[in-house]
């Protein structure tokens, strides 16, 4: 850029505003208007010329009738016979002598007006004669550099057998030239006009045009961590811009939310960290000092890997969970019967439920066949019978139930337990990373908080949709729908996963 400023003497500003959006619009809009003005100009000249040429042939041809009628000849010399007398016979005499040439087969002058204007020489005027009619000849300029139409052929005279004469007669074409010429003058000045004027309305339209994407600019400049709910008003004209400024809308919603729960995960993060290391390091500062005997060291060692062991949980479980919604855990779909799954997973959980005296059921509607990921499939169950388990007391239930959804393209799993509920402050949190309900028999907060948003993200991965229905004292009602052997991507409309409101 600098070589290039310093050859040609040109400013860096001007050569950034040359290669800018709003000149090359400019500029393209005068191009191209220039473009089309020169070529409706040439069009209708040549659409104009033709015309008056074709006008000024259409005459040649009446004169070229009229001229055979008034010539004679007599004793091989020709005459015009017209009626002195009569000015319309006088004026289409003069018309016709204003240029015409008369010779015999030979090709010697019989009679002529400017001659030499003519220049038909000997082997020109006998191929002429030999043609079976008159011809018009390519326009010829005279001694004054004037250009005319020719007309020639032969004609007859009385003699038995007539004899052939050669006869050319032609029309100026000055006038047609002259018309020609000054609308092509008219229309050249027309342009000199117009063709800034155009200009300059292409500079104001393309203005006002990128106004929006200027404003865009302005706006992404101003954008940062702290300012993302900035929006761009739309225009309200509906057009292309308005769609780019609804999605750079869009674009910084999505940022929004995204520095949001990057803030809200890092403080998630630092909060559920910093207890077990808290912990950790006060009971090795407790034994450190305190400790006296091999027992002491050994309690205190079992609750510092204890927390190790909680610690390196949340480690898992939060890497996991990153790599499953930045798409590094590819999910390897197959067909797959999700009833025998369930049974599976069910059968697993039967221990556990029997040491709490809860009774774990499952109904299972065969032919349920989904393209789903198997591992992702049996921790989503998983995780969803612990909690049920877990929250519901002793002497309750857990039941599991499989069957075609309202819509005959999924099929409906829902895990329903008669545990403590989720009170409706709650309700719209459960999914959300790190949180979690206290139980409210126990009065203590289990678990890491990060079970159900992965049971989330394994639902939307396969296309599904999750609904949760509960009432605090009564039990919880999770229904999920999955695609059943099909298109994974297909939408899932509301009604088929509303299901019921209440639990029953």
């Amino acid at each position: 850029m600098a070589r290039f400023t310093r050859v040609f003497g040109i400013p860096e500003m001007r050569v950034a505003f040359f290669r800018g959006l709003r000149f090359r619009l400019a500029f393209s809009y005068a191009f191209f208007f220039t473009l089309l003005l020169v070529a409706i100009g040439v069009f209708y000249r040549q659409s104009l010329k033709t015309q008056l040429e074709g006008d000024v042939q259409r005459l040649l041809e009446e004169d070229w009738g009229a001229a055979k009628g008034y010539i004679k000849f007599v004793n091989a010399q020709p005459l015009w016979d017209y009626d002195k007398s009569d000015a319309e016979e006088v004026a289409t005499y003069s018309q016709l002598t204003h240029l015409y040439l008369i010779t015999d087969a030979s090709g010697n002058a019989l009679a002529y007006d400017d001659y030499k204007s003519l220049s038909f020489d000997a082997d020109e005027i006998k191929r002429i004669l030999a043609l079976p009619q008159a011809v018009v000849l390519p326009p010829r300029r005279d001694t004054d550099g004037e250009l005319n139409l020719i007309m020639a052929g032969k004609v007859l005279d009385d003699h038995k057998p007539p004899r052939p004469y050669f006869l050319a007669i032609g029309r100026s074409l000055a006038d047609s030239q002259r018309t020609v010429g000054q609308l092509t003058r008219y229309y050249i000045l027309s342009l000199l006009v117009l063709i800034p004027l155009s200009s300059l309305l292409g500079w104001v339209v393309s203005g006002r045009a990128l106004q929006p994407v200027n404003s865009v600019a302005q706006a992404a400049q101003n954008i940062t961590g702290s300012n993302l709910s900035m929006k761009i008003p739309p225009r309200g004209a509906g057009d292309e811009l308005d769609r780019l400024i609804d999605s750079f809308n869009r674009m910084t919603a999505r940022l929004g939310d995204s520095f949001e729960q990057i803030r809200r995960f890092s403080t998630d993060v630092s909060h559920e960290l910093r207890t077990p290391l808290t912990a950790i390091r006060g009971q090795l500062e407790v034994a450190l000092f305190t400790a006296e005997t091999p027992d002491q060291y050994r309690d205190a060692m079992v609750n510092a890997l204890e927390d190790v062991e909680r610690l390196s949980s949340i480690v898992r479980a939060l890497l996991l969970l990153s790599q499953a919604e930045s798409g590094q855990l590819v999910l390897q779909k197959a067909r797959l019967d999700l009833g025998a799954v369930v049974l599976d997973v069910v059968d697993q959980f039967q221990i556990p439920a029997q040491e709490k005296s809860i009774t774990l059921t499952a109904s299972i509607t065969p032919g349920s066949v989904i393209l789903a990921d198997r591992i992702q499939i049996e921790r989503l169950l998983s995780n969803l019978l612990s909690n049920a388990i877990k929250y519901t007391p002793a002497r309750g239930g857990v039941e599991v139930r499989l069957g075609p959804a309202d819509s005959p393209v999924y099929v409906s799993l829902e895990i329903e337990d008669t545990g403590v509920g989720i009170a409706p402050e709650n309700l719209p949190h459960i999914f959300d990373r790190f949180y979690r309900v206290r139980n409210p028999e126990t009065n203590r907060i289990h678990g890491l908080g990060l079970g159900l948003s992965f049971v989330s993200w394994i639902v939307e991965a396969h296309g599904g949709r999750i609904d949760v229905a509960s009432a605090a004292g009564e039990g919880t009602r999770f229904r999920i729908l999955l695609p059943r052997d099909a298109d994974a991507s297909h939408p899932i409309p509301a009604e088929a996963a509303a299901g019921k409101d209440s639990l029953h």
